[in-house]
C-alpha cells in the first residue's frame, strides 16, 4: 500500500513539475489565497513570532512581512517540486553561486567542508552545487519524513542532480568513513532546528529569542579538520536565487567552543533581518525554553550537557 501511495503521489508531483516556471506561479498564487486568507494555516504562530523577533516594527510590518512570507512559501513549495524534471541548464541560471572556487579549492587540497545553511530562501535548490563542483561529494543531511511518500519523493529531488543523502542519525558515522578512506566532501547543515531537551548543549541569542541549538556540526568540524562557510542566499526576484559561500575565520585568539555555532546563527540572523520574508516562520522555532529545560534536568545535569561540544 505504501509503495501504491508513493508512485500515485510521485506520479503527480511530477507532472505538475513538467509546467512551466509561469504556470507553477500561477498555482503558488492561488494557494497563496487558500493558505493564508483562508484556512490561515498557522497564522497565529507566524504573527508571534515575527513580533517577539521584531519588537520595534509596527503591526503593519509585521503584517506585510506576514504576508510575504505565505506567499514565499507558497513559491518555495512549487519550486521545489520543479527540481524532479528541472533541466541543468535552468536551474544552474536561476540558482547561482558565488564563491563556489574556495570549496572547489578545499576539494582539490582533501579538506572537507562544513556548510552552515538555514531554512532561508529556497535551501532545497542548494543541492544543485554538486553539478558545479569538479571534485569531492556533495551531501546534506537530512531528517527522514513521517510521511514515507513524502519522503522518498524528498530524497529523489534532493539527490537528483548527484548531492547526496545522509540520514541525520547516519551523519557522524558516514563523515568519519569518507574521511578514512581520504574523500574530500562538503556536508550541508540546515542548523536551525529545534533540539530535543536531552540535545542542548549551547543557547544563543537569536532573533530577540533566548535560543536552543543543536552544536552537533560544529563536533563534527573539530573533529574532521573541516573548513566553515555559511551559504548566505538571497532572491533577487521571483524564480532566482544566489548563494554567496561566507568562509567563517577563527578569531587570532584561536578557535573557543561553539565558535562556529555562534557565527552562524550571526550570519544568519543578518541574513534575516535583510529579507525576513524568507525564513521559516510557520516552524515554531521557540518551543523550547530555558525555562523547560532547567525543570528538566538537575543543577548538575545542566552543567554536565552545557560543557559538552
Amino acid at each position: 500500500m505504501a509503495n501504491i501511495t508513493y508512485r500515485i503521489s510521485y506520479t503527480l508531483c511530477r507532472l505538475v513539475s513538467l509546467l512551466p516556471m509561469r504556470m507553477l506561479y500561477m498555482i503558488s498564487d492561488t494557494l497563496y489565497i487558500l493558505i493564508y486568507h483562508i484556512v490561515g494555516y498557522r497564522r497565529k504562530l507566524v504573527r508571534k513570532n515575527l513580533t517577539d523577533s521584531f519588537p520595534e516594527k509596527t503591526e503593519a510590518e509585521i503584517k506585510g512581512i506576514e504576508k510575504a512570507y505565505y506567499a514565499w512559501l507558497c513559491d518555495y513549495f512549487v519550486e521545489t517540486l520543479k527540481l524532479l524534471t528541472i533541466s541543468k541548464e535552468n536551474i544552474s541560471r536561476r540558482m547561482r553561486f558565488v564563491g563556489a572556487e574556495m570549496l572547489e579549492d578545499c576539494m582539490e587540497r582533501g579538506v572537507p567542508c562544513t556548510l552552515y545553511l538555514g531554512h532561508y530562501c529556497n535551501w532545497e535548490w542548494i543541492t544543485t552545487l554538486a553539478i558545479h563542483m569538479k571534485k569531492g561529494i556533495c551531501s546534506q543531511v537530512y531528517h527522514p519524513l513521517e510521511n514515507k511518500a513524502s519522503d522518498r519523493i524528498f530524497y529523489k529531488l534532493r539527490n537528483r542532480f548527484g548531492s547526496e543523502n545522509i540520514e541525520m542519525d547516519n551523519t557522524f558515522r558516514t563523515v568519519m568513513e569518507w574521511k578514512k578512506a581520504g574523500k574530500p566532501n562538503i556536508v550541508g547543515y540546515i542548523a536551525d532546528q529545534v533540539p530535543g531537551l536531552h540535545n542542548v548543549h549551547c543557547w544563543v541569542d537569536f532573533l530577540n529569542h533566548d535560543t536552543p541549538v543543536f552544536s552537533g556540526a560544529e563536533k563534527i568540524t573539530m573533529i574532521t579538520g573541516a573548513e566553515v562557510f555559511y551559504a548566505d542566499i538571497e532572491r533577487p526576484k521571483r524564480g532566482y536565487y544566489v548563494c554567496t559561500f561566507k568562509k567563517i575565520q577563527l578569531p587570532p585568539e584561536g578557535y573557543v567552543k561553539f565558535y562556529y555555532t555562534k557565527s552562524y546563527f550571526k550570519l544568519l540572523e543578518e541574513s534575516i533581518r535583510r529579507a525576513p520574508q524568507y525564513w521559516l516562520w510557520s516552524h515554531n522555532r521557540w518551543k523550547r525554553t530555558r525555562e523547560q529545560f532547567n525543570r528538566e534536568f538537575s543543577e548538575e545535569e545542566r552543567k554536565r550537557m552545557l560543557s559538552r561540544l
